[in-house]
Parts: structure tokens; C-alpha cells; sequence
């Protein structure tokens, strides 16, 4: 093959500088300059689009690229390089589908994997002083969430309700005295968040038939405050919301919050840390004096009541699943739990407790 000389300019793709060279087009095309000396294949030359006289080459697999304006040269190098005018589109689409794909992938993958690890990780290492205030803004996500029911606040009520924290709290290790605020509801339910506050929807006390049902749940709630159940439940949800967020292009923390609140709303905890969770409140009941195995008939109310209803926000609140499972390991926990209606707290204290929303303080005889 006859070689053709002409003379051009490169670029090394990584800065704006401009190098003359000669280009020598034989069986490859040689690029040669001042300490430039590049030897390029035909099979790996790229055309750029340019305005004629103007040619710009490239190499498919290397940043740099030359320019020159010898249409004969042009010719013969169009002729000589059979993949000159190819382009990349047709793969740039399959690929740009693929890296899409492959992106999505690993955002899920690490939502499903590398979220719930770091969480396990991180929640222990969350100092108490920022669990607390992160604790009073999710609190207040929380209320917002729910519509903002009415704090439930009669005087007697509170004094029963407060007696039988500190009963619980007694028989159990926790990292903090727990917070515990009653809201008027009609969903039965109590919610663990940080910082050790334990939000109880009124209802929940309405369906309990004794204290000793109403303090297992309660129990059971500060069962998942020992163990950082809420804080590495709120991480799980904000890293995987973040990243969804990262995803989508909203980064203005609006949607982390947001699933902040709805984690702790419906915080589905594993069947683990549930039957950790049952198994700490019945022995904690029954170290205050009563009977532990009355949260079985509790959990299997509030299913009736609301998890059989598909949608809405009973459903949402749907934050323990598998009653029927743990009913049974309940009642199969071994024991000498001290039964009767009101063996943690005086029938007095009861039917205030079972008042701690009414208007009027209508109380009753604590003894």
C-alpha cells in the first residue's frame, strides 16, 4: 500500500493544547510530533463529525485524536479504515440500558443488604444525647402522620399509667427511662421510637381486658428500646430512602424524613427480634408480679380488629405479623405468673388507667 504523508494536529484528550504532527497513512497510520509517536491501527480509527475541509480522527480506545484538512488524505483514509464512520450509538443505547439496569440493581441489592448490616452496626453506636433528640423529631413525624390525634392527659389516669411504667421499667434493662404518651385513636396499637418514647393509641387499652395484658404490651414495646430496635429500624428505612432519593434526583431530605415516620409507624420487625420481644414482656410481667401470657389474647384482639382489613392506615399499622404463631409460643412460655384482672394494679388504678382520655377526672379508689 502506497503511504500518503500530510500534516495535522493532535490532541491528547486531556487538555485544550494543540500539537502539530505528521500523519503518515501506509498499512497503519503513524502520528509523529514532538515527543508525540503514536502508531495507530486502521481498525480502531473513529471520524468525528466535522465541517469538510476539516477531518478529526480518533481511536476508538484511546482519548487523544487528530485534525488536518487534506482531502486526499481523507479519501484514502475513508477507503483504507472500514470502521472509520462507525459510531458507537448503536451499542451507546445497550449500553446505557445496561449500566441503567445494573445501577438499579445495586441500589436495591444494597438497600436489601448493605443497609440493614450498617444499621446493625451503627444503632449501638448512636450517643443516647442524639437518639434523644432524633427520637422527639420523629415523634412529632409520627403525630403529624397519624393526623395529629388528641394527647390523652386525665390526672388519675396519668398517676396509674405512670406507676405501672415505673413497675415494668423496674424488672427490665433499659437504656433509658422510657417516655410513654397515650393519644386518643381509634387503631390499638403502640409504637417504640428513639430515645426511648413509646407512643400508645388509646384504643389498645380500651381491647385490654386487664393490666397484665395492657403492661405486656407495654413491656414488649420497651423490649424493643432495649435492644435499639426503633433507631436501627429509622437507619434501615432513611439509608434505603436516601438512596431511592439519590436514584430519583430528590435530595432535599423530604423524603427521608417522611420515611423516617412511616418506619416508625410501621416498623415490621423480624420474627426474631418479635419473639425476643414477647418472650422479654412476659417474663418482665411476670417479674412484677403478674401474668406475661395474657399479651396472647391482647395480640390476637387487635389482629380481629385490624390486620384482617386490607388498606388504610389500620393496615399500615400492621407492625406484627404472625399472631397466631407467637399466641401459641406465648401460652407455651413457662411461668408462675400471678393471673387475675388486676394483678399489676389495683382495680382503682385500672379503671383509671382505662379513663386516661376521658375529659372529666373521674377517679376511682386506687386500693
Amino acid at each position: 500500500m502506497e503511504s500518503l504523508t500530510t500534516t495535522g494536529l493532535y490532541f491528547d484528550g486531556l487538555s485544550a493544547r494543540a500539537h502539530p504532527v505528521r500523519l503518515r497513512l501506509g498499512e497503519r497510520l503513524e502520528i509523529v510530533g514532538e515527543a508525540i509517536r503514536l502508531d495507530w491501527s486502521l481498525l480502531d480509527l473513529r471520524a468525528a463529525d466535522t465541517a469538510p475541509p476539516l477531518a478529526r480522527i480518533g481511536h476508538a480506545s484511546a482519548s487523544g485524536s487528530v485534525e488536518f484538512e487534506d482531502a486526499a488524505f481523507a479519501a484514502h483514509l475513508a477507503t483504507s479504515s472500514p470502521g472509520l464512520r462507525r459510531t458507537e450509538r448503536e451499542g451507546g443505547l445497550v449500553r446505557l440500558v445496561l449500566w441503567s439496569v445494573a445501577a438499579g440493581l445495586s441500589v436495591v441489592l444494597i438497600a436489601i443488604y448493605g443497609v440493614p448490616a450498617a444499621a446493625d452496626r451503627l444503632a449501638p453506636q448512636v450517643p443516647p444525647a442524639m437518639e434523644a433528640q432524633l427520637g422527639r423529631a420523629v415523634e412529632a413525624q409520627v403525630v403529624d402522620l397519624l393526623g395529629t390525634p388528641p394527647l390523652c392527659a386525665n390526672p388519675a389516669g396519668r398517676t396509674a399509667l405512670d406507676r405501672l411504667v415505673a413497675r415494668l421499667a423496674g424488672t427490665m434493662d433499659l437504656p433509658v427511662a422510657p417516655q410513654v404518651s397515650v393519644r386518643r385513636s381509634t387503631i390499638a396499637n403502640a409504637l417504640a421510637l428513639p430515645g426511648g418514647r413509646v407512643i400508645v393509641l388509646s384504643d389498645i387499652i380500651e381491647k385490654s381486658d386487664s393490666a397484665d395484658a395492657f403492661a405486656a404490651i407495654l413491656a414488649h414495646e420497651f423490649e424493643h428500646l432495649a435492644a435499639r430496635d426503633p433507631i436501627r429500624s429509622l437507619i434501615r428505612a432513611s439509608g434505603t430512602s436516601f438512596l431511592l432519593s439519590l436514584v430519583l434526583g430528590d435530595l432535599t431530605g423530604s423524603t427521608v424524613l417522611v420515611a423516617a415516620g412511616q418506619a416508625a409507624i410501621a416498623a415490621g420487625y423480624s420474627r426474631e427480634a418479635e419473639r425476643a420481644a414477647d418472650a422479654a414482656a412476659v417474663a418482665a410481667v411476670d417479674r412484677a408480679g403478674g401474668d406475661g401470657r395474657a399479651l396472647a389474647g391482647i395480640l390476637e384482639r387487635i389482629t380481629s380488629a385490624n390486620d384482617e382489613k386490607p388498606g388504610g392506615l389500620a393496615s399500615l399499622l400492621r407492625s406484627h405479623p404472625y399472631t397466631a404463631e407467637r399466641a401459641t409460643a406465648i401460652r407455651a412460655t413457662p411461668g408462675a405468673g400471678k393471673a387475675g384482672t388486676d394483678s399489676l394494679l389495683s382495680a382503682g388504678d385500672w379503671r383509671n388507667l382505662r379513663r386516661v382520655c376521658d375529659a372529666e377526672d373521674r377517679t376511682s379508689p386506687s386500693d
